[in-house]
């Protein structure tokens, strides 16, 4: 009986999984505006793993499924990408609270980010909104919490 040679078929095209390694290029806009907030268009693509927080995971949600060579845009809405505003998370320090935590000599001005150290270890940030001589007023929410945001991307290569 002879056998046939096999003929190559042709390779499906990669797609995106849960623990994916990303060549992408990769842009977040405000949707009101269309404000960019960050891209990689025009520069340099970013390289990434899937599922180690380096991109945010309502995000990383959006890739799963996709091809290499694929691009593709998302209109999130706040409960699709970084969550609606909690004003729980606007919180007042004692100045001298803050002080302490900073070093006291820096000249922090509202609208600047601040790295303060947890409670069980570690660092969170917040933003500076208010500061005086008796209080420091914090947002611990994410910049871009209550945003309606577009998330637009180019899949470049998948390993």
């Amino acid at each position: 009986m002879a056998v046939m040679p096999s003929t190559p078929s042709a390779r499906a095209p990669a797609t995106v999984a849960a623990d994916s390694y990303l060549t992408l290029h990769y842009r977040i806009s405000l949707a009101d505006s269309g404000e960019d907030v960050i891209s990689t268009f025009g520069d340099r693509p970013a390289t990434l793993q899937l599922g180690l927080g380096q991109l945010a995971e309502p995000l990383e949600r959006c890739l799963l499924g996709m091809a290499e060579g694929e691009r593709a845009s998302f209109d999130l809405p706040p409960e699709r990408a970084f969550g609606p505003r909690n004003p729980a998370l606007l919180r007042t320090l004692s100045r001298a609270v803050f002080d302490a935590n900073t070093g006291g000599d820096a000249d922090y001005q509202p609208g600047d980010p601040v790295a303060l150290p947890a409670p069980g270890g570690g660092r969170y940030a917040g933003v500076l909104k208010a500061l005086d001589e008796r209080h420091a007023l914090f947002d611990f929410n994410h910049p871009l919490a209550g945003r309606h945001i577009r998330f637009e991307v180019e899949i470049l290569g998948i390993l």
